[in-house]
């Protein structure tokens, strides 16, 4: 799309052009040891894998990612500068998909620096790489639906608060649908296809099948389309604001 690549190396750069940038990587990498090493009991279960550091990703990026997306057009929105963006040779597509992929690196950045944890869990034991492979894989791609609903989330309003707000909960929706209690409690209505379709939409359901070190098509392609619908929302979204 026109203008892609223009919009992802302003973004990405204007990411490393702040304090938040950095404020995010460290809190980032704290909780995620904290997740592996401290509430994930690592040195009681006697086992050598990450399976407690990616069990905290969905709950991280639940927490980190709305404070990450909601600046990517509520304050373009706020300060003006969106209707600078549009009068540039740059499709509103292109716009949209350069700010997402531009978020999407970044948080690839801080899933590249925990790396850390992989080296430390191969230094004490013998765990299966493929497995840990496959779980990064995983938390990229739920990563990136994260922000995609964050990104569309962020344009439709010009307060970032509130972008964070709706984020937060929409998020919360879709991580919440596959927790075991509630898909248990969904079982007990006795109607199976409701408790498949809660279980279907679910970042949780899909992001844990990933780390269990198989890479399906359906839960990469259930990634890809929550990723492709948002973005197609977020362009919608700006478009109409264009119009008006």
């Amino acid at each position: 799309m026109k203008g892609t690549l223009t919009v992802f190396k302003r973004e990405l750069v204007g990411y490393f052009t702040t304090p938040v940038a950095y404020i995010f990587l460290v809190i980032f990498l704290v909780l995620a040891g904290v997740f592996t090493w401290q509430l994930g009991s690592y040195y009681d279960t006697n086992q050598a894998d990450l399976q407690p550091f990616f069990g905290g990703h969905p709950w991280l990026y639940l927490a980190l990612i709305p404070a990450l997306s909601m600046r990517l057009w509520a304050e373009e929105r706020r300060s003006g500068t969106i209707e600078l963006l549009m009068t540039l040779p740059i499709s509103t597509g292109g716009a949209v998909l350069g700010k997402f992929l531009a978020a999407w690196a970044f948080t690839g950045v801080a899933l590249v620096l925990t790396a850390t944890n992989w080296w430390t869990v191969n230094y004490l034991g013998a765990p299966d790489n493929g497995v840990i492979v496959a779980g990064y894989i995983g938390s990229f791609l739920m990563a990136g639906a994260f922000i995609a609903v964050g990104a569309a989330m962020s344009s439709v309003t010009k307060n970032q608060v509130s972008a964070f707000v709706i984020t937060f909960i929409v998020s919360f929706l879709f991580v919440l649908a596959g927790f075991p209690p509630i898909v248990d409690a969904v079982s007990g209505s006795g109607v199976d296809w409701v408790a498949d379709a809660v279980r279907n939409v679910s970042f949780y359901s899909h992001f844990e099948a990933i780390t269990r070190g198989v890479v399906e098509a359906k839960d990469v392609l259930f990634f890809l389309t929550v990723i492709a619908l948002f973005l197609f929302i977020n362009t919608t979204v700006v478009e109409a604001k264009k119009a008006d």
